[in-house]
């Protein structure tokens, strides 16, 4: 990190020598004042050299007139210092540079857009908030507005603001971002949670459809849907939303086995379970529709019938998961010694089992038991699954 830091300071020294060589060139007079600023770059770059950042851009702000060749730079050093945690002189800068007469409208609103990156770095919402929503009303320049805009859905995102977030980013900012149109789609999931639990399912239902309408690949959105099919005995629907669901994204379909298990037996249609757990493992073959199956297998045929498909599943798909089940049949028909040493190997597969997580972020690698819409670590929507392989599905 430190020699990402001293190159950004290495970058800004060239800038500033570069301004300083520029204006030497043009101007004929105030040689004692150039000269200081020379010795004052040459010396920031002896701090930059003897590794003392922190000197070094003292010395080079403090060379540095704010003028329009020279507002860029400070911005940079802004930034620099807000990259490295430390925001309030980063707020100095530019608080600074916002007082001088000299800045044109454009320029100042650029100063105000890396103020309020400050304010929001420092916690200062209300402040950040203010200022980017004068920026949304004023800024000719439509690169900074849509800045501007997703800077301030980002803060209303954090502050769990979910309407205000949709408001601001439908429809502009969702038909060009693919994560904010997913981002969307969960927003309107969580004014739909809310929702349920104040028992208002109409509202849900209207929230969740325009989640849909946002990102039709919304697993959480059709997920929701179908759990309101459930709650009004409309299993017919519920289990057609929950089949849905795979074709959406298919690494979520362990998460629908069980209420779609549940919605059959309902329907009393066992067989219809079954041919979709079939259909199921041919796309992919889920640890927990295997066990599904195998269990199925089970009820219908016996011990021996799931055991011959459990070991045929196991030569093609090795999964610590079914291991265990198949320990778990073996010991039915085990001798009292038989099965002491078959809960023994059982010890190791359920320690194994115990110590892997069940869901990971395929964004930064979070994982934990619980599955999260929302990354506590990254903060994406939506890439947290459940874990694939040996010790998962």
């Amino acid at each position: 990190m430190m020699d990402l830091l001293l190159l950004a300071l290495l970058l800004a020294a060239v800038a500033i020598g570069w301004w300083l060589g520029r204006r030497s060139a043009a101007s004929h007079e105030g040689e004692t004042s150039q000269g200081r600023l020379s010795r004052d770059y040459f010396v920031g770059l002896n701090f930059l050299l003897n590794e003392e950042p922190d000197r070094a851009i003292e010395t080079f702000v403090n060379a540095l007139e704010v003028n329009s060749d020279t507002i860029e730079t400070h911005i940079a050093l802004g930034s620099l210092f807000r990259a490295r945690g430390e925001a309030d002189r980063s707020v100095k800068i530019h608080q600074n540079l916002l007082a001088r007469p000299t800045l044109t409208p454009a320029q100042g609103q650029r100063v105000q857009l890396e103020l309020s990156r400050d304010f929001l770095k420092l916690g200062l919402h209300d402040r950040a908030e203010r200022l980017l929503q004068g920026l949304i009303r004023e800024a000719q320049d439509e690169e900074l507005r849509l800045a501007a805009k997703r800077l301030l859905v980002d803060l209303l995102e954090r502050e769990k603001a979910w309407q205000a977030a949709v408001e601001v980013a439908v429809p502009e900012l969702v038909r060009q971002q693919e994560g904010l149109r997913r981002a969307a789609s969960h927003w309107l999931c969580e004014l739909a949670e809310q929702e349920l639990q104040g028992a208002s399912p109409g509202p849900a239902r209207k929230h969740l459809r325009q989640a849909l309408g946002i990102d039709a690949q919304c697993v959480r959105a059709t997920w929701l849907l179908a759990r309101l099919e459930h709650d009004t005995g409309h299993y017919k629907a519920e289990a057609k939303l929950l089949r849905r669901i795979p074709d959406q994204d298919l690494d979520f379909a362990p998460l629908i086995l069980e209420p779609l298990a549940e919605a059959y037996r309902r329907l009393e249609d066992p067989q219809g379970f079954e041919a979709y757990l079939q259909t199921l493992i041919g796309r992919a073959p889920f640890t927990s529709a295997l066990l599904a199956l195998a269990q199925s297998h089970q009820r219908r045929e016996g011990n021996a019938a799931a055991e011959t498909f459990i070991r045929e599943q196991l030569a093609s798909t090795p999964s610590l998961r079914a291991l265990d089940y198949l320990m778990d049949l073996y010991a039915r028909n085990a001798d009292a010694a038989e099965r002491e040493r078959i809960e023994l190997l059982k010890q190791h597969t359920q320690a194994l089992l115990a110590r892997h997580p069940r869901y990971r972020c395929r964004s930064c690698g979070f994982s934990g038991e619980q599955l999260h819409w929302q990354c506590p670590s990254c903060r994406q929507w939506g890439t947290t699954k459940p874990i694939t392989g040996i010790e998962g599905e």
